[in-house]
């Protein structure tokens, strides 16, 4: 029962983020590329100190950024110099007396 009631919530909160994220127009309409979803994704594992998923999510995000790009758009630096930093993060978060030396 608990289950079916929490489904119902999920659904309908699917729902409701599907109705925002649709213009009047019924096509769906994305603010962020996936590519900055993850990184921020990557953000709030940091955050809440959860170093693996971070690094996944790292893998993943370096591993978009790393392969053809379909358009060129002119971001490639920026996208490479922000993986850079994420990967810096990761690595003064898991070695946080490091900078004692």
């Amino acid at each position: 029962m608990v289950s079916t009631i929490m489904l119902g919530a999920a659904v309908s909160h699917t729902d409701e983020d599907t109705s925002r994220e649709t213009g009047t127009s019924g096509a769906p309409r994305y603010s962020r590329r996936l590519s900055d979803k993850i990184l921020i994704a990557f953000h709030h594992a940091c955050d809440q100190a959860d170093f693996e998923v971070a690094e996944q999510l790292l893998h993943i995000l370096e591993m978009m950024l790393t392969r053809r790009p379909l358009t060129p758009d002119g971001t490639r630096r920026r996208n490479m110099e922000s993986l850079v930093a994420a990967h810096e993060r990761l690595w003064h978060l898991r070695h946080p007396n490091a900078d004692d030396f």
